[in-house]
Protein backbone atom coordinates (compact mmCIF):
# COMPACT_ATOMS: atom_id res chain seq x y z
CA UNK A 1 0.00 0.00 0.00
CA UNK A 2 2.68 2.28 -0.13
CA UNK A 3 1.47 4.18 -3.61
CA UNK A 4 -1.96 4.91 -2.05
CA UNK A 5 -2.54 8.15 -0.62
CA UNK A 6 -3.28 8.75 3.11
CA UNK A 7 -5.77 11.45 4.46
CA UNK A 8 -5.36 13.72 7.55
CA UNK A 9 -6.67 11.16 9.92
CA UNK A 10 -5.02 7.95 9.03
CA UNK A 11 -2.92 7.84 12.51
CA UNK A 12 -6.05 8.95 14.56
CA UNK A 13 -8.12 5.62 12.18
CA UNK A 14 -5.00 3.17 13.24
CA UNK A 15 -5.67 4.19 16.85
CA UNK A 16 -8.89 2.92 16.42
CA UNK A 17 -8.20 -0.52 15.08
CA UNK A 18 -9.37 0.34 11.26
CA UNK A 19 -9.49 -1.81 9.00
CA UNK A 20 -7.45 -0.33 5.75
CA UNK A 21 -7.99 -0.93 2.15
CA UNK A 22 -7.96 0.68 -0.92
CA UNK A 23 -10.19 2.89 -2.89
CA UNK A 24 -9.59 5.56 -5.05
CA UNK A 25 -5.80 5.63 -5.06
CA UNK A 26 -6.55 6.25 -0.97
CA UNK A 27 -5.39 3.98 2.00
CA UNK A 28 -9.27 3.76 3.66
CA UNK A 29 -11.29 2.87 6.40
CA UNK A 30 -13.44 0.18 5.79
CA UNK A 31 -14.79 -0.51 9.30
CA UNK A 32 -13.46 -0.16 12.43
CA UNK A 33 -13.48 -2.78 15.55
CA UNK A 34 -17.23 -2.31 16.26
CA UNK A 35 -17.73 -3.55 12.87
CA UNK A 36 -20.05 -2.95 9.69
CA UNK A 37 -23.30 -3.39 10.93
CA UNK A 38 -22.64 -1.82 14.38
CA UNK A 39 -21.48 1.46 12.49
CA UNK A 40 -24.87 1.15 10.27
CA UNK A 41 -27.02 0.87 12.71
CA UNK A 42 -25.62 4.37 14.68
CA UNK A 43 -26.16 6.18 11.68
CA UNK A 44 -29.90 5.24 11.12
CA UNK A 45 -30.72 5.53 14.82
CA UNK A 46 -28.05 8.06 16.47
CA UNK A 47 -25.14 9.83 15.19
CA UNK A 48 -22.06 8.72 13.35
CA UNK A 49 -19.16 10.36 11.39
CA UNK A 50 -17.03 9.31 8.50
CA UNK A 51 -14.11 10.72 7.12
CA UNK A 52 -14.23 11.09 3.40
CA UNK A 53 -11.32 13.78 2.97
CA UNK A 54 -10.16 11.35 -0.09
CA UNK A 55 -12.90 13.18 -2.02
CA UNK A 56 -11.79 15.38 -4.73
CA UNK A 57 -12.07 19.24 -4.09
CA UNK A 58 -11.99 21.63 -7.24
CA UNK A 59 -12.24 25.38 -7.66
CA UNK A 60 -13.59 27.00 -10.40
CA UNK A 61 -12.99 30.85 -10.09
CA UNK A 62 -12.76 33.84 -12.64
CA UNK A 63 -15.60 35.76 -14.52
CA UNK A 64 -18.44 33.86 -15.54
CA UNK A 65 -17.52 30.59 -13.69
CA UNK A 66 -20.57 29.18 -12.73
CA UNK A 67 -21.73 30.04 -16.59
CA UNK A 68 -18.74 28.38 -17.94
CA UNK A 69 -19.75 25.60 -15.46
CA UNK A 70 -23.31 25.39 -16.73
CA UNK A 71 -22.35 24.65 -20.22
CA UNK A 72 -20.66 21.73 -19.04
CA UNK A 73 -22.55 19.81 -16.12
CA UNK A 74 -25.72 18.43 -16.54
CA UNK A 75 -27.55 19.88 -13.86
CA UNK A 76 -28.64 23.86 -14.13
CA UNK A 77 -26.61 25.94 -11.97
CA UNK A 78 -29.07 29.01 -13.12
CA UNK A 79 -32.08 27.04 -10.08
CA UNK A 80 -29.80 27.42 -7.40
CA UNK A 81 -28.24 30.74 -5.16
CA UNK A 82 -24.50 30.93 -3.73
CA UNK A 83 -24.74 29.34 -0.14
CA UNK A 84 -26.50 26.15 -1.92
CA UNK A 85 -25.16 22.92 -3.27
CA UNK A 86 -26.02 20.91 -6.06
CA UNK A 87 -25.48 17.34 -6.92
CA UNK A 88 -24.86 17.17 -11.03
CA UNK A 89 -22.81 15.48 -13.64
CA UNK A 90 -19.96 15.59 -16.07
CA UNK A 91 -21.13 13.36 -18.98
CA UNK A 92 -18.89 12.72 -22.12
CA UNK A 93 -20.54 13.72 -25.88
CA UNK A 94 -21.91 10.55 -26.00
CA UNK A 95 -23.80 10.33 -22.95
CA UNK A 96 -21.59 8.15 -20.39
CA UNK A 97 -20.97 9.64 -16.94
CA UNK A 98 -17.38 10.79 -16.28
CA UNK A 99 -18.24 11.56 -12.84
CA UNK A 100 -21.37 12.66 -10.64
CA UNK A 101 -19.98 15.81 -8.72
CA UNK A 102 -21.85 18.04 -5.29
CA UNK A 103 -21.28 21.96 -6.58
CA UNK A 104 -20.77 24.78 -3.99
CA UNK A 105 -21.96 27.90 -5.50
CA UNK A 106 -19.85 30.62 -3.64
CA UNK A 107 -20.54 32.97 -6.49
CA UNK A 108 -21.16 33.58 -9.81
CA UNK A 109 -17.64 33.82 -9.92
CA UNK A 110 -16.57 31.18 -7.65
CA UNK A 111 -17.56 27.17 -7.78
CA UNK A 112 -16.59 24.62 -5.19
CA UNK A 113 -16.73 21.11 -7.32
CA UNK A 114 -16.81 18.04 -5.20
CA UNK A 115 -15.83 14.69 -7.46
CA UNK A 116 -15.10 11.29 -6.40
CA UNK A 117 -11.37 10.87 -6.05
CA UNK A 118 -10.61 8.72 -8.82
CA UNK A 119 -12.41 10.72 -11.09
CA UNK A 120 -10.76 14.61 -9.82
CA UNK A 121 -8.08 14.55 -12.39
CA UNK A 122 -10.21 13.30 -15.23
CA UNK A 123 -12.79 16.18 -14.36
CA UNK A 124 -9.80 18.86 -13.97
CA UNK A 125 -8.64 18.10 -17.12
CA UNK A 126 -11.66 18.04 -19.25
CA UNK A 127 -12.99 21.36 -17.22
CA UNK A 128 -9.28 23.11 -17.66
CA UNK A 129 -9.37 21.89 -21.40
CA UNK A 130 -12.59 23.90 -22.10
CA UNK A 131 -12.11 26.90 -19.56
CA UNK A 132 -12.48 30.42 -21.45
CA UNK A 133 -9.41 32.94 -20.90
CA UNK A 134 -9.85 34.36 -16.86
CA UNK A 135 -11.83 31.17 -15.45
CA UNK A 136 -9.60 29.19 -13.54
CA UNK A 137 -9.76 25.64 -12.55
CA UNK A 138 -7.86 24.72 -9.48
CA UNK A 139 -7.23 21.39 -7.90
CA UNK A 140 -7.11 22.09 -3.42
CA UNK A 141 -7.37 18.03 -3.02
CA UNK A 142 -5.32 18.41 0.05
CA UNK A 143 -6.13 21.80 1.43
CA UNK A 144 -9.87 20.69 2.74
CA UNK A 145 -10.58 17.81 4.51
CA UNK A 146 -14.16 16.18 4.43
CA UNK A 147 -16.00 14.69 7.36
CA UNK A 148 -19.81 13.25 6.90
CA UNK A 149 -21.68 13.46 9.93
CA UNK A 150 -24.49 11.68 9.78
CA UNK A 151 -27.97 10.37 11.60
CA UNK A 152 -31.03 11.69 13.66
CA UNK A 153 -28.45 13.24 16.41
CA UNK A 154 -26.15 14.99 14.00
CA UNK A 155 -28.08 18.31 14.53
CA UNK A 156 -27.81 17.71 18.70
CA UNK A 157 -24.14 17.14 18.57
CA UNK A 158 -23.18 19.53 15.91
CA UNK A 159 -25.00 22.33 18.14
CA UNK A 160 -22.78 21.11 20.96
CA UNK A 161 -19.70 22.09 19.34
CA UNK A 162 -21.36 25.11 18.60
CA UNK A 163 -21.37 24.71 14.71
CA UNK A 164 -24.63 26.14 12.70
CA UNK A 165 -27.42 23.67 12.18
CA UNK A 166 -30.36 25.21 10.62
CA UNK A 167 -30.23 24.68 7.08
CA UNK A 168 -32.27 23.95 4.65
CA UNK A 169 -31.08 20.65 2.68
CA UNK A 170 -28.23 20.85 0.08
CA UNK A 171 -27.29 24.48 1.99
CA UNK A 172 -24.16 25.45 3.57
CA UNK A 173 -22.41 28.20 5.33
CA UNK A 174 -18.99 29.03 6.08
CA UNK A 175 -18.38 28.98 10.08
CA UNK A 176 -15.80 29.06 12.62
CA UNK A 177 -15.10 26.49 14.92
CA UNK A 178 -11.93 27.19 17.85
CA UNK A 179 -11.21 29.79 15.96
CA UNK A 180 -11.02 27.94 12.63
CA UNK A 181 -12.27 27.72 9.61
CA UNK A 182 -15.38 24.82 8.95
CA UNK A 183 -17.76 24.91 6.21
CA UNK A 184 -21.14 23.67 7.30
CA UNK A 185 -23.15 22.16 4.49
CA UNK A 186 -26.19 19.90 4.71
CA UNK A 187 -25.62 17.26 2.67
CA UNK A 188 -24.78 13.58 2.88
CA UNK A 189 -24.84 10.41 1.39
CA UNK A 190 -26.80 7.79 3.50
CA UNK A 191 -30.29 8.98 3.40
CA UNK A 192 -30.65 10.10 7.11
CA UNK A 193 -30.92 14.02 8.48
CA UNK A 194 -26.60 15.02 8.51
CA UNK A 195 -23.71 17.24 7.71
CA UNK A 196 -20.74 17.10 5.81
CA UNK A 197 -18.05 19.20 7.69
CA UNK A 198 -15.15 21.30 5.28
CA UNK A 199 -12.35 22.15 7.49
CA UNK A 200 -8.73 22.32 6.79
CA UNK A 201 -6.66 19.57 6.06
CA UNK A 202 -4.83 19.96 8.82
CA UNK A 203 -7.52 20.95 11.09
CA UNK A 204 -9.70 18.14 10.72
CA UNK A 205 -7.69 15.60 13.78
CA UNK A 206 -8.77 18.40 16.73
CA UNK A 207 -12.55 18.64 14.71
CA UNK A 208 -12.97 14.80 14.37
CA UNK A 209 -11.99 14.12 17.92
CA UNK A 210 -14.23 16.55 18.94
CA UNK A 211 -16.90 14.92 17.19
CA UNK A 212 -16.54 11.19 18.71
CA UNK A 213 -16.36 12.92 22.10
CA UNK A 214 -19.54 14.41 21.63
CA UNK A 215 -20.64 10.82 20.52
CA UNK A 216 -20.55 10.07 17.31
CA UNK A 217 -19.29 6.42 16.01
CA UNK A 218 -16.91 6.54 13.62
CA UNK A 219 -17.98 4.75 10.90
CA UNK A 220 -16.09 3.68 7.42
CA UNK A 221 -16.66 2.55 4.09
CA UNK A 222 -18.64 -0.58 4.88
CA UNK A 223 -20.92 1.08 6.72
CA UNK A 224 -21.24 4.02 4.12
CA UNK A 225 -21.75 1.23 1.46
CA UNK A 226 -24.64 -0.29 3.20
CA UNK A 227 -26.14 2.82 4.06
CA UNK A 228 -26.30 4.05 -0.06
CA UNK A 229 -27.12 1.00 -0.84
CA UNK A 230 -30.28 0.99 1.11
CA UNK A 231 -31.03 4.14 -0.50
CA UNK A 232 -30.18 3.35 -3.93
CA UNK A 233 -27.84 6.12 -4.32
CA UNK A 234 -25.52 5.36 -7.22
CA UNK A 235 -21.81 5.27 -6.71
CA UNK A 236 -19.36 5.85 -10.07
CA UNK A 237 -18.13 2.47 -10.98
CA UNK A 238 -20.90 0.75 -10.12
CA UNK A 239 -24.48 2.54 -11.24
CA UNK A 240 -22.81 5.00 -12.98
CA UNK A 241 -19.74 5.10 -15.71
CA UNK A 242 -18.41 6.07 -19.18
CA UNK A 243 -20.33 3.35 -19.96
CA UNK A 244 -23.87 4.09 -18.30
CA UNK A 245 -25.15 7.14 -18.23
CA UNK A 246 -27.66 8.98 -15.93
CA UNK A 247 -30.94 8.29 -18.15
CA UNK A 248 -29.58 4.70 -17.34
CA UNK A 249 -29.32 5.68 -13.61
CA UNK A 250 -32.57 6.67 -13.38
CA UNK A 251 -30.69 10.31 -12.57
CA UNK A 252 -32.42 12.29 -15.18
CA UNK A 253 -33.58 14.75 -12.10
CA UNK A 254 -30.14 15.50 -12.03
CA UNK A 255 -30.27 16.79 -15.71
CA UNK A 256 -31.53 20.56 -16.55
CA UNK A 257 -33.04 19.17 -20.36
CA UNK A 258 -34.35 22.95 -20.62
CA UNK A 259 -30.59 24.07 -20.93
CA UNK A 260 -29.62 24.42 -24.67
CA UNK A 261 -26.02 23.31 -23.73
CA UNK A 262 -24.01 21.25 -21.52
CA UNK A 263 -21.56 18.06 -22.39
CA UNK A 264 -23.30 14.72 -23.60
CA UNK A 265 -27.11 16.68 -24.06
CA UNK A 266 -27.79 15.23 -27.43
CA UNK A 267 -26.68 11.75 -26.51
CA UNK A 268 -28.29 11.82 -23.32
CA UNK A 269 -32.19 13.52 -25.27
CA UNK A 270 -32.31 10.73 -27.75
CA UNK A 271 -31.83 8.16 -24.94
CA UNK A 272 -34.08 9.56 -22.79
CA UNK A 273 -36.61 8.81 -25.18
CA UNK A 274 -35.98 5.30 -25.99
CA UNK A 275 -33.92 4.14 -22.77
CA UNK A 276 -32.30 0.58 -23.98
CA UNK A 277 -31.80 -0.46 -19.95
CA UNK A 278 -32.65 1.02 -16.35
CA UNK A 279 -31.82 0.53 -12.98
CA UNK A 280 -33.83 -1.17 -10.46
CA UNK A 281 -34.04 -2.40 -6.87
CA UNK A 282 -34.12 -5.89 -6.02
CA UNK A 283 -35.07 -7.60 -2.54
CA UNK A 284 -34.34 -11.01 -2.06
CA UNK A 285 -37.19 -13.08 -0.73
CA UNK A 286 -35.15 -15.78 0.85
CA UNK A 287 -31.71 -16.28 2.58
CA UNK A 288 -28.78 -14.98 0.03
CA UNK A 289 -26.89 -11.69 -0.47
CA UNK A 290 -26.45 -10.28 -3.88
CA UNK A 291 -23.31 -8.69 -5.21
CA UNK A 292 -22.01 -6.94 -7.92
CA UNK A 293 -22.22 -8.14 -11.59
CA UNK A 294 -24.51 -11.31 -10.96
CA UNK A 295 -26.71 -12.25 -13.76
CA UNK A 296 -30.31 -11.14 -13.54
CA UNK A 297 -32.62 -13.89 -15.00
CA UNK A 298 -36.51 -13.87 -15.92
CA UNK A 299 -38.85 -16.25 -14.78
CA UNK A 300 -38.27 -18.12 -18.61
CA UNK A 301 -34.79 -18.17 -16.98
CA UNK A 302 -33.03 -15.60 -19.39
CA UNK A 303 -30.79 -13.34 -19.18
CA UNK A 304 -32.27 -9.81 -18.57
CA UNK A 305 -29.83 -7.23 -16.46
CA UNK A 306 -26.98 -7.62 -14.22
CA UNK A 307 -26.67 -6.41 -10.69
CA UNK A 308 -24.53 -3.28 -10.32
CA UNK A 309 -24.40 -3.20 -6.67
CA UNK A 310 -25.53 -5.61 -3.64
CA UNK A 311 -25.63 -6.14 -0.21
CA UNK A 312 -26.80 -7.50 3.03
CA UNK A 313 -28.87 -4.54 4.08
CA UNK A 314 -28.66 -4.31 8.37
CA UNK A 315 -31.95 -2.39 8.89
CA UNK A 316 -34.37 -5.00 6.58
CA UNK A 317 -31.97 -8.23 7.55
CA UNK A 318 -32.03 -9.05 4.03
CA UNK A 319 -30.44 -9.08 1.28
CA UNK A 320 -30.77 -6.32 -1.59
CA UNK A 321 -29.30 -4.84 -4.99
CA UNK A 322 -29.52 -2.83 -7.59
CA UNK A 323 -29.22 -3.90 -11.47
CA UNK A 324 -29.17 -2.46 -14.58
CA UNK A 325 -32.00 -4.49 -16.50
CA UNK A 326 -33.45 -4.30 -20.02
CA UNK A 327 -36.63 -2.16 -20.60
CA UNK A 328 -37.47 -4.50 -23.56
CA UNK A 329 -38.28 -6.92 -20.66
CA UNK A 330 -41.04 -5.85 -18.63
CA UNK A 331 -40.08 -5.94 -15.51
CA UNK A 332 -41.86 -3.57 -13.01
CA UNK A 333 -42.13 -3.34 -9.42
CA UNK A 334 -43.76 -6.17 -7.73
CA UNK A 335 -42.37 -8.81 -10.35
CA UNK A 336 -39.83 -11.46 -8.77
CA UNK A 337 -36.57 -12.57 -10.68
CA UNK A 338 -33.82 -14.83 -10.25
CA UNK A 339 -30.16 -13.86 -10.04
CA UNK A 340 -27.07 -16.54 -10.74
CA UNK A 341 -25.47 -16.31 -7.25
CA UNK A 342 -22.38 -18.94 -7.74
CA UNK A 343 -24.53 -21.39 -9.88
CA UNK A 344 -27.83 -21.02 -6.99
CA UNK A 345 -30.76 -18.96 -8.15
CA UNK A 346 -31.66 -16.30 -5.49
CA UNK A 347 -35.13 -15.46 -5.58
CA UNK A 348 -35.54 -11.81 -5.76
CA UNK A 349 -38.31 -9.08 -5.51
CA UNK A 350 -38.35 -6.20 -8.04
CA UNK A 351 -39.03 -2.64 -6.08
CA UNK A 352 -38.17 0.89 -6.63
CA UNK A 353 -35.72 2.38 -4.24
CA UNK A 354 -35.13 3.30 -1.77
CA UNK A 355 -35.43 0.17 0.41
CA UNK A 356 -35.80 2.22 3.84
CA UNK A 357 -37.46 5.56 4.24
CA UNK A 358 -35.28 8.87 3.34
CA UNK A 359 -34.82 11.36 6.00
CA UNK A 360 -32.33 13.41 4.25
CA UNK A 361 -34.79 16.66 4.67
Amino acid sequence: MTDLQRGPLHDLQAGLDATFAPFGGWEMPIQYKTGVVAEHTAVREAVGVFDVSHLGKVRVAGPGAAEFLNRCLTNDLGRIKPGKAQYTLCCTDTGGTVDDIIAYLVSPEDVFLMPNAANTAAVAQLLTSAAPSGVSVSPEHRQHAVLAVQGPRSAALLESLGLPTELEYMAYVDASWRGVYVRVCRTGYTGEHGYELIPAWDDAPALWEALTAGGAVPCGLGARDTLRTEMGYPLHGNELSLEISPVQAGSTWAVGWKKPEFWGRSALLAEREAPRRRLVGLKAIERGVPRAHMPVLNDAGERIGETTSGTFSPTLKTGIALALVDTTAGIEPGAHVVLDVRGRQLTCEVVKPPFVDTHVR
